[in-house]
């Protein structure tokens, strides 16, 4: 096995620096599309109304349609090139400095979607009459649809552009606090012998280490940490939920769940019926931890094992390693796939170094302005590190789906529910064809542990940071949270999903300091997404196990199209009726399936 550093990303075909003249000449055509916009905006829309001429303003939409793209094209690539200096090394003072140069911009952008919001909220009922007399309104009905739709909770003019301004000194600022604090700091800690300094995500990354000694060091290392840090964490936490919670009141909003689901795509009743077969699922899970549990020689799991590898999995794989087995396993499904990532791969799209200063976790940009992604992660050389390569990879493909289908920016916007298919079609991907290829029940029970072990993450896990949300946002209406009553949520939460399926003395309280997801204003309940595209993706490889070949040229194309239609009409492409119970719960069967057999392995 190779003892290779993994590599680190390549993005000199975006810009050549920071500083280049490149960069500051799309800063300044990004500025002038914006001021051109405004203009426009501002002066020859404020002139035109549902009374005006069809045409009129079928042409207006279209020059605004055709704008935006201009200016998501510019500004998406101008956002993911200073991303890919602060996320993998917050003390980079000039990335740091551009991205509060750029934030001032992107407020611009958001006072101008509040004022197209709002006039083409004034148009709902004419646009049936005039969608189709523009080629840039006719591409682009399910924008205006759902722009439309979103207008009825617009505060008013003046309230959203001082709403926005804000957001800089609000949940912005918060969000770089937490993102600072949990990237920069280090933990002293003796691994392989020797006493080194640990950033907090190669910290975090010990829970699937094959020692349990140092799995359980690592784990009262991480609660200490966190104890330490759990003050400005905390402010962030409060501060982020309490600006969400005013504006949701303020905009009209039924809950703090109301514009997550709109933003998802869905409806209430597909969450609920979503929700409801997870619930039902649990008791599958908790066999699968009493199980594991059993394996490690305990009666019940201890959180410091739950990532715990099982069988064969003590195999480290180097990155070259961890790329031969995701190219085979890829190459099984589709060329195409495997041919894209060995593209990805070949180009140094990946960042996947653990180091001081990196976020922690995994992410996948894409870099409209040369068509690319960029994947992000913190490769240990687990199984479970090679299974994360192959889902932001999957984030990746949808991206490129999009892009060979000559899809525009606004077009290619994908809801977050809809934007975990393809990454969780490529885990199951790789972990079908593994237990395919194992040798012996050894082999099987790592692959099986694995994948059932992520599941549970994403059924259990997810659902457990579901209820902690929702108890946050319900609470954070009547004053705000100490850190000590947020590891209380994050323990009632675990206890109601993990179940007897854990040890109760060892939960893991601090969860909420970490998971970036807590720490957006604009995606609020970034948890039950994942839940939906595990089960999702799960009832499309079904359907590709039954169709084959086939079923590939229809799966590209859902992928292309992710952001123009529901999820629910999308669903029904392959036959899916996501409403119902039935599909979430035939979806957690199949995985039940693999539990079954994981506990009957000796």
């Amino acid at each position: 096995m190779s003892t290779q550093t993994p590599p680190r990303w390549d993005l000199t075909n975006v810009y050549p620096s920071l500083a280049s003249k490149e960069y500051a000449a799309d800063v300044q055509k990004l500025v002038a599309l914006i001021d051109e916009q405004s203009a426009f905006v501002n002066g020859q829309l404020q002139k035109l109304n549902a009374q005006s001429p069809l045409p009129e303003l079928a042409k207006a939409c279209g020059e605004l349609i055709e704008r935006a793209n201009q200016i998501l094209l510019i500004g998406g690539t101008l956002r993911a090139y200073i991303e890919s200096f602060v996320s993998t090394n917050s003390y980079d003072k000039e990335a740091l400095a551009k991205q509060s140069e750029f934030d001032q911009i992107a407020v611009k952008i958001d006072k101008l979607e509040v004022l197209i919001r709002g006039w083409l909220g004034k148009l709902a009922e004419v646009l049936p009459d005039f969608i189709n007399l523009d080629p840039r309104t006719q591409a682009h009905p399910y924008y205006l649809q759902e722009t439309i739709k979103a207008s009825r909770y617009l505060m008013s003019e003046k309230e959203e552009m001082l709403a926005a301004e804000l957001s800089l000194s609000g949940s912005n600022a918060w969000s770089k606090l937490q993102s600072t604090v949990t990237s920069q700091y280090t933990v002293p800690f003796e691994l392989d012998g020797k006493l080194q300094r640990l950033p907090m995500p190669a910290l975090i990354n010990l829970r699937s280490h094959p020692d349990a000694e140092v799995r359980r060091r690592g784990y009262e290392a991480e609660n200490q940490a966190w104890n330490t840090l759990k003050e400005p964490i905390a402010a962030a936490m409060n501060g982020i939920k309490g600006e969400v919670n005013t504006l949701n009141a303020h905009r009209g909003r039924k809950d703090a769940i109301d514009a997550s689901i709109d933003q998802s795509h869905i409806d209430r009743e597909t969450l609920e019926a979503m929700l409801s077969a997870m619930r039902d699922s649990f008791p599958t899970f908790r066999k699968y931890f009493r199980s594991k549990a059993k394996r490690l020689g305990n009666e019940k799991m201890l959180w410091w094992d739950v990532f715990a590898p099982v069988g064969e999995s003590t195999t480290i794989y180097s990155y070259d390693e961890a790329k031969t087995f995701i190219l085979e396993k890829f190459g099984e499904f589709s060329p195409r796939l495997s041919d894209f990532a060995r593209r990805a791969f070949e180009h140094n799209w990946i960042d996947a170094e653990q180091r001081d200063g990196k976020r922690g976790g995994a992410f996948c940009m894409e870099v409209p302005g040369v068509g690319e992604s960029r994947v992000m992660c913190n490769f240990d050389g687990s199984l479970d590190g090679v299974s994360t390569i192959a889902h932001e990879l999957g984030h990746a493909f949808h991206n490129d789906c999009a892009v060979r289908a000559h899809k525009t920016e606004i077009q290619k916007f994908t809801p977050m529910t809809l934007a975990e298919t393809a990454s969780i079609m490529c885990e199951t991907i790789v972990s079908h064809a593994s237990l395919k290829a194992a040798k012996d029940d050894n082999e099987r029970l790592a692959i099986l542990e694995s994948k059932i072990m992520g599941d549970s993450q994403v059924i259990v896990d997810i659902y457990s940071r579901y209820l902690f949300e929702k108890e946050v946002f319900e609470r954070r209406e009547k004053g705000e949270l100490s850190a000590e009553e947020l590891c209380e949520i994050m323990e009632r939460a675990q206890l109601a999903t993990y179940g007897d399926g854990l040890d109760e003395r060892y939960l893991q309280k601090w969860m909420w300091t970490w998971k970036p997801h807590y720490y957006s204003a604009q995606l609020s309940f970034y948890n039950y997404p994942y839940a939906f595209g595990l089960l999702f993706g799960t009832g499309l490889y079904a359907i590709y196990q039954k169709r084959g070949d086939e079923f590939v040229d229809d799966y590209v194309q859902l992928l292309a199209s992710t952001g123009e239609a529901p999820a629910a009409d999308l669903a029904a492409r392959f036959g899916i009726d996501i409403r119902h119970k039935q599909f979430w719960a035939d979806s957690l069967n199949i995985i039940g399936q693999q539990v079954e057999e994981y506990i009957n392995i000796k």
